[in-house]
């Protein structure tokens, strides 16, 4: 078989692209080495990750907060089963749905793992030990992530694991250790922390979320602290050993004195690395990075010209919807459309209650590249909203050109920010100022009232409800 498209992998960057370029007039295939689609996000990340967190705050906010709403509930308790069997038919309902768009854009499915025969062929090995290979005039690389782990560290896949088999423990930990305090370290030691686990996060850096604002680190910290989870920052772990159903952790603190933490489960968040294991790149001539990542150019075109890498497998942040949009970028390029993408404005989230999210420079990369700047900053705790649902913590920051007044940086914690975050994307992508943001008349009560006082402490220092 010969198509215009192939794509290798069917996470959110490879199905997008296949759909885009569908939709655009192409022959398109996508090639997928498991039985379903939909990569990492769908079946053991993003979607999973949410199902378990929105189960665990019902449970959470019944246990902790319907006492103060007037709300009496005798003694809750919880179905660990049922929340992971919920969880399971979450991702069953979404990964179908990709099936579906699959089928109705006409995209035709291999189910199998795709390598390279040579730049234009890729051979499909499926999983009864039969094989075909089909033509591809051009070809997309999405091939995803994995997690990391530490070089004196085995992965076990039992007590010792990773995001992986925490989204599918048969039981909620003791004590869980986390190394990392990264977005999916938070995010899931939330979950079982709401459940009734202790739960300590041990970080290299010295601060969690350490690539995040650093007002958003303190912030999310405290309010983490004050919901039960213990932080060890500035320590490099050093071992991690299993006896029997205990796991050890050693690690030196910023003092160099050793440090032991044990717990029942060790969770090893320490990043994802890009995934082209058995993907053939040498028999196409593709180039890659010391790290494994494939290199590309402002198109996401590898050094061979008709072979393209989206996503994971790329530089920048391994991002579910920044894989998406470098999908749509290169099936539009494809077709001989100009389309764009500014990675200044690719949002960044962490699903822990209250939610984190930022968009744009934070405000020591504008002190590091000598930007003068304003920054106003508005308490979530100040709004009618916030006091009505009870969710008191958190605040919208705004970094502003001191000159231009251009938003240049938008960083929330509070209830409902990772949708909120996109009010302050859509304003930066038109290049609006924080004069701009104040004066944009917001629902009251609203959570996004927030956005406008902050923007008003930027632009001139005076926000009207604090």
């Amino acid at each position: 078989m010969k198509y215009d498209l192939i794509v290798i992998g069917s996470g959110p960057g490879g199905y997008i692209a296949a759909i885009r370029a569908s939709q655009l007039g192409s022959k398109v295939a996508i090639i997928e080495k498991y039985s379903t689609l939909g990569g990492t996000c769908l079946n053991v990340g993003c979607i999973p990750s949410k199902a378990l967190l929105d189960s665990s705050h019902h449970y959470y906010d019944a246990i902790k907060h319907f006492e103060e709403h007037g709300i009496s509930v005798e003694n809750p308790t919880f179905d660990f089963g049922k929340m992971v069997a919920r969880k399971a038919n979450v991702v069953e309902t979404t990964t179908g749905g990709i099936k579906y768009l699959m089928d109705k854009n006409n995209i035709d499915v291999y189910e199998g793992l795709g390598s390279f025969e040579d730049a234009t062929h890729v051979k499909v090995s499926k999983n009864d030990g039969t094989s075909e290979v089909i033509e591809g005039t051009n070809i997309i690389i999405a091939t995803g992530s994995k997690p990391s782990t530490l070089p004196f560290i085995s992965i076990d896949k039992e007590r010792v694991i990773t995001s992986t088999e925490a989204l599918k423990l048969k039981e909620v930990p003791k004590h869980l250790l986390v190394i990392g305090g990264g977005v999916i370290g938070l995010e899931l030691g939330s979950v079982y922390k709401r459940l009734g686990a202790d739960v300590t996060v041990i970080e290299y850096a010295p601060t969690i979320t350490p690539t995040m604002d650093k007002d958003v680190s303190k912030e999310l910290t405290k309010v983490l602290k004050k919901q039960g989870m213990k932080f060890n920052a500035n320590h490099g772990v050093t071992s991690v050993e299993r006896n029997g159903n205990e796991v050890v952790v050693k690690a030196t603190n910023k003092k160099g004195e050793e440090v032991t933490f044990t717990g029942d489960y060790c969770l090893v968040s320490v990043g994802r690395k890009p995934y082209t294991e058995g993907l053939g790149l040498d028999k196409a001539g593709v180039n890659v990075t010391d790290r494994g990542m494939v290199e590309v150019n402002d198109h996401l075109q590898t050094n061979v010209s008709n072979i393209y890498a989206i996503g994971d497998v790329v530089r920048g942040a391994m991002l579910a919807h920044k894989a998406e949009e470098e999908g749509v970028v290169v099936a539009e390029f494809l077709a001989g459309q100009k389309p764009h993408i500014d990675y200044n404005l690719i949002p960044g989230i962490v699903y822990t209650w209250p939610e984190v999210a930022a968009v744009g420079k934070t405000e020591q990369e504008l002190k590091d590249a000598g930007v003068e700047y304003k920054a106003g900053k508005f308490s979530m705790r100040a709004l009618g909203r916030s006091r009505a649902s009870g969710d008191l913590d958190g605040f919208v920051k705004v970094l502003a050109d001191k000159n231009t007044d251009e938003v240049l940086g938008v960083h929330m914690v509070g209830a409902r920010v990772a949708d909120l975050i996109m009010e302050a994307a859509v304003a930066m992508e038109y290049r609006a100022s924080a004069e701009d943001l104040a004066r944009i008349c917001h629902g009251h009560p609203t959570y996004s009232e927030a956005v406008k006082e902050a923007a008003k402490a930027a632009w001139d220092g005076k926000p009207l409800n604090a």
